[in-house]
């Protein structure tokens, strides 16, 4: 219990300290961010002022400080509009859409969109005159990248917790699986101490003349018991299928609970032919029958009709076994088949999802509800290769 308490301990400070990792990170994003989105805000308005340098210096000013530093804007794009919003000049667009008619305008929409224009405002000597330009930038390739790498980051924690989750949620199915498993071939184990007994007394009471026919009733029971020991003795282990008449093993799994159940339960079995062969174990079939049967016995609370149907199509055997229960509701069905999911005051939740794995698994086939109404019925259906 102490390594096991250390275990988790353990997992529960190896995710936190990935959650830790990862915001320390999307922070120093943001921040590294927000100081890039600065610096461009930066150069651009030391572009304006160059451009505001070059309308009002002299023509025989030296101006090629003006130009290189116009000249070096290589990755921000940027647009030049008039006051009454005229496209004059653009830089670092893509030079092949410019000629397109609404390029220029939507590129003018999105820097819009992203950043708040510089105004250069000057006197034009010649026209004595005051002169507005807006110069209107968006963020550049790599700003742009690195928007998004948080969104990355995201998502890879996203799904390095799902990665966690599942492994230890595979890790815990595992360990209930190991655990079911020894106690089902522990209870195989302590069932077979009494039924050697069980023998005897049989053979007992024939010695003393009992009535034959309350005898075999006896051994019947007596076989049952074993059974279902070697029925659990097969858990965790690979069970053999052989070619069997599907139709006579799932009849006589019927027709034993149809002997001993209550007579207000009909029971109703009909196949479309007599003899359908499948691989199957039949052991183990006949629990997935037995146990169905059960859920719908206890679903009708001892009152009702029961309907076991067979039927062949092109590839598969179709078994269906429909009852006049209280039906399941539809938030409920995917969950029935999971270990340990239960509805009932008494039991383990171990039924159905045994039976799903013993039809999945071993048989290759597939186990559902098929339909189920409350308080009207369900239908569970096993579907199996020909």
């Amino acid at each position: 219990m102490a390594s096991q308490q250390y275990t988790k301990i353990i997992r529960v400070l190896v995710i936190f300290a990935s959650f830790i990792i990862v915001s320390l990170i999307l922070w120093n994003t943001y921040s590294f961010f927000q100081k890039f989105k600065k610096e461009e805000r930066s150069k651009i308005e030391v572009l304006a002022m160059a451009y505001k340098r070059l309308n009002i210096l002299d023509l025989t000013a030296d101006i090629t400080l003006e130009y290189k530093i116009i000249g070096n804007n290589h990755n921000i794009p940027m647009l030049i509009t008039t006051e009454k919003g005229k496209i004059t000049e653009w830089s670092n667009l893509d030079a092949n859409k410019v000629k397109q008619p609404n390029y220029l305008k939507e590129q003018l929409a999105l820097m819009k969109s992203q950043n708040v224009p510089i105004v250069v405002t000057y006197k034009d000597k010649i026209k004595n005159q005051t002169i507005r330009l807006y110069i209107y930038y968006r963020d550049s390739d790599l700003l742009t990248k690195l928007k998004y790498y948080p969104i990355a980051l995201i998502l890879i924690l996203v799904l390095f917790t799902s990665a966690i989750y599942l492994f230890f949620k595979s890790t815990k199915v595992a360990e209930q699986n190991k655990l079911w498993t020894g106690m089902a071939k522990e209870t195989a184990h302590q069932i077979g101490t009494p039924l050697s007994s069980l023998l005897g007394w049989i053979e007992i009471l024939r010695l003393e003349n009992t009535d034959e026919n309350t005898i075999q009733e006896i051994e019947k029971d007596v076989t049952r018991l074993e059974t279902i020991a070697e029925r659990f003795s097969k858990i965790g282990s690979v069970p053999e299928v052989k070619k069997k008449n599907l139709v006579e093993t799932t009849k006589n799994a019927f027709s034993y609970l149809k002997a001993r159940s209550s007579k207000q339960v009909h029971f109703n079995f009909n196949s479309s032919s007599p003899i359908i062969y499948a691989n199957i174990n039949e052991q183990l079939f006949s629990w997935v029958i037995e146990n169905l049967v059960k859920n719908a016995i206890d679903a009708m609370e001892g009152k009702g009709e029961i309907y076991l149907t067979i039927n062949e199509t092109i590839k598969n055997i179709q078994i269906c076994i429909k009852d006049t229960g209280k039906g399941i509701p539809k938030k409920l069905q995917q969950k029935i088949f999971s270990p340990g999911f239960t509805t009932k005051k008494r039991g383990w939740g171990l039924g159905l999802s045994l039976a799903k794995r013993i039809i999945e698994d071993y048989h290759n086939g597939k186990i559902q509800v098929s339909n189920s109404k409350v308080n009207k019925g369900t239908t569970f259906e096993i579907l199996l290769k020909k």
